[in-house]
Formats: C-alpha cells, structure tokens, sequence
C-alpha cells in the first residue's frame, strides 16, 4: 500500500468521467473544511494479508488526524503512487472495511466516488505534517 495524507483547510471533488462498469452512475460534487485526506493505492501484494493492510490503514490516519486536530477523514482511491495495482473490487473492499472501522472509531470518514475520475481542489497548509507519505 502506498498513502499519501494532505491535511486540506478546503477539499472539494466533482465527479467527471466513470471509469469502471461495476460502480453505479453518480453526478456530484461535495465541498470539506478542516479534512485529513488519504490518497490511498492499494497494492497486489496487500491481497496476502487483508487484515493487516486495514490495519496499517487505519493506524496511520488516526495518528495524522490526531496530529492535525480533526476528526474529519476522506479515502480517496488513488492508483498513481506505484505500478503495481490491486483489483479494483479489493481496493473498493479495502476502503469500505476502514471507513466502518474509523466511523466505529468516533470519525467523521467520508470516500470520494470509486471509479470515477474527479475534478479536485485541495487548499493545504505548509506545514510539516501537512503532507506526509508511507508505504508499506
């Protein structure tokens, strides 16, 4: 798994082009303050061990969100951060499985639409601990 988390003052997305047949139809565009984002690729090799990449998932953006003073979270799919891509299905599972947990945690946790390329606008401090990246 590759994550990249931008804490954003503005973060806004509209949807453009559907990519995958799978997902269902959606026009919308949505606007967030105060939001910590994961750019989140999962990987082939995370399908070795579900339970763990969640896990991993999940750690890193609570410890980035208490950092950062919010407890708003949008998973965003992000397939540009390796070569190496999980079935779109997996990563879609992946994602699910982390929003119920972090809403279970006491989060605000939101996901951009899957399969659908989007009009992005991101508003992010300079600081330190604004962005930050792992892999894993």
């Amino acid at each position: 798994m590759k994550l990249l988390m931008i804490y954003c003052n503005e973060f806004s997305y509209k949807t453009t082009v559907k990519t995958l047949d799978f997902v269902e139809e959606r026009e919308e565009e949505k606007k967030f303050n105060d939001i910590e984002i994961g750019f989140i690729q999962i990987e082939e090799k995370d399908k070795e061990n579900e339970a763990e990449t969640v896990r991993k998932l999940i750690k890193n953006l609570k410890w980035i969100s208490k950092k950062n003073n919010t407890d708003k979270i949008m998973l965003h799919s992000f397939a540009h951060l390796s070569e190496s891509k999980a079935e779109p299905r997996f990563t879609l599972n992946i994602l699910n499985k982390a929003e119920e947990r972090l809403i279970n945690s006491g989060y605000d946790v939101y996901q951009t639409p899957f399969g659908y390329f989007l009009y992005l606008k991101v508003k992010a401090p300079g600081f330190s601990l604004a962005r930050v990246f792992k892999s894993f």
